[in-house]
């Protein structure tokens, strides 16, 4: 038997994770190098799978699959395709940076409410998301997708609330019970989300008497399911409500200003670049495959909300006084443009939304990593209570100012080609929707700038006269983010060549083709 390269690149964060959190409470140096090691080795793994994956070979390639609840048909499934491939990679090489940004934020502290900050558990949780995610890329099984999707809701609530920023302006008592306030949230939305899924799932297995995709959809080719209009409908929004909870769409966004405001700046990360886009991904994976016809059913009223997404969002984010929720308001405007690249059923749309997946986690860890730094200096989220950084930290200013440009999608920058591509596949099918999107990028360049020039330019004030600029290990977190984005803003071929082939499958699920431009005969 082949050496099963995808659970390993699974199981071994999941290991890592263990292994942190029994490391002695009194070496806490040791845990973190320790997880650490973990990450990097894994990032290594994720390597290999994308060097041993064929962009013209079979859809879904590295198979596994095992009995595991046979009574109920359900086997331990797993095989990767292009945008899988692509995820994975994203998520493998966010980690380490992730842990190496947060290496003194579960430190333990002097005051007595954040007296018990084990920083063993702080590491295992993030390294335990990381196994998480990566095997929900990977699972071609849906009740294993589905068992994974609902379990890292279970780490993610204990780092949001158990290991917030300590940038606060309130009590220890206030700050204790907003990070409650905001764990809860995350931990109530997405569970109705979830358990309105796993009714869906149950349906589905109702109707095809598997969870296997790649058994569906050689039944959906022998013509051997029969499902109806009505019961494929509904199975489709359990599905899409759960990932529209996870992505996250308006209206069900409320949670994520809540949640990253309240958790440090890599937990932060983990949320938006990392674990939110397991929603997007499952849209194209599971809602297009599973249920072609409900998925161009339901188009005009996604499009019309992942508009309403891109607008709202970069609308509050011009409006934001805390730093780290304008970051987050304007992910909100940015997975809009991902989503609606996905339904613009085109391939440049979905090329390029999933591109957006990738450039988004790049851009988002760029600047709220830099923007954690900066709020650790000053111990403020405010952006009134800063001023004039960049005289007296010029690096600092200069890395948020490259992350702060991938964010506007400059040209040049990774985000660029990713947004290019969305809104040119969306012009092809839908060029009305297409005009109000271009709306956000207005809005994208006013809400960044304006942030840069509030915190970065003008006279420098008394509070940041005496802050350092970036230290040896925070220019080793972000230098390599920067260098990618600029990287892949050039020269995107190692993406697309990829994503291409498992994007071309998907349109063919739905039998969808790109428009071709009407152009009048000359005369």
């Amino acid at each position: 038997m082949s050496f099963p390269l995808l659970t390993a690149t699974a199981a071994l964060p999941a290991a890592g994770a263990i292994l942190t959190a029994a490391v002695p409470a009194a070496r806490r140096t040791a845990a973190k190098w320790l997880a650490l090691l973990f990450s990097v080795a894994t990032l290594a793994l994720a390597a290999v799978v994308a060097v041993r994956f064929e962009p013209g070979g079979a859809r879904y390639q590295l198979t596994e699959s095992h009995a595991w609840i046979e009574d109920f048909g359900v086997r331990y499934q797993l095989g990767v395709d292009g945008i899988g491939v692509a995820l994975i990679a994203l998520t493998a090489l966010l980690i380490p940076f992730v842990i190496a940004a947060g290496w003194h934020d579960a430190d333990p502290l002097e005051t007595r409410s954040t007296r018990w900050r084990p920083t063993q558990g702080f590491f295992a949780l993030i390294l335990m998301v990381e196994a998480m995610v990566i095997i929900s890329f990977e699972a071609t099984d849906v009740f294993l997708f589905y068992v994974f999707f609902e379990a890292m809701l279970i780490p993610m609530y204990f780092l949001i609330g158990g290991f917030g920023d300590r940038a606060h302006s309130g009590t220890d008592d206030n700050a204790a019970a907003q990070r409650s306030y905001a764990a809860v949230k995350f931990l109530l939305y997405n569970l109705v989300g979830g358990l309105i899924m796993l009714a869906a799932v149950i349906g589905l297995y109702v109707v095809t008497h598997t969870f296997s995709l790649t058994e569906i959809a050689d039944l959906r080719a022998a013509g051997k399911i029969d499902m109806a209009t009505n019961t494929e409908r509904l199975l489709f929004l359990g599905f899409f409500f759960a990932f529209a909870v996870k992505a996250p769409l308006w209206p069900l966004h409320t949670w994520l200003p809540n949640a990253m405001g309240e958790a440090t700046a890599p937990v932060a990360v983990l949320i938006t670049a990392v674990v939110d886009k397991v929603g997007t991904f499952a849209m194209l994976r599971f809602c297009l495959q599973l249920f072609p016809e409900a998925s161009k059913w339901a188009t005009p009223v996604i499009l019309v909300l992942a508009l309403i997404s891109i607008v709202y969002g970069a609308l509050l984010a011009v409006g934001q006084r805390d730093i780290k929720r304008l970051v987050a308001y304007a992910s909100i405007s940015h997975f809009g443009f991902i989503i609606l690249g996905i339904f613009a059923m085109t391939t440049q749309g979905q090329s390029g939304a999933t591109l957006y997946m990738v450039n988004h986690g790049l851009s988002t860890a760029a600047l709220m990593l830099v923007a954690g730094f900066l709020i650790s200096r000053r111990g403020s989220r405010l952006i009134a209570d800063y001023g004039g950084v960049q005289k007296v930290a010029p690096v600092l200013a200069g890395t948020f100012l490259i992350g702060g440009l991938a964010t506007l999608s400059l040209p040049g920058l990774a985000p660029f080609v990713s947004e290019f591509l969305v809104l040119v596949g969306t012009f092809a099918r839908y060029p009305v929707v297409g005009v109000i999107a271009t709306f956000g990028i207005v809005l994208a360049a006013l809400y960044t700038l304006v942030l840069y020039q509030r915190t970065m330019t003008g006279p420098v004030k008394e509070e940041v006269r005496a802050m350092p600029d970036l230290r040896p290990r925070e220019l080793l977190v972000v230098a390599p983010l920067i260098a990618l984005l600029i990287f892949l803003g050039v020269f995107p071929k190692p993406l697309t060549e990829i994503v291409d082939p498992a994007v071309r499958h998907t349109m063919s699920d739905v039998q969808q083709h790109d428009p071709r431009p009407e152009v009048e005969a000359a005369k």
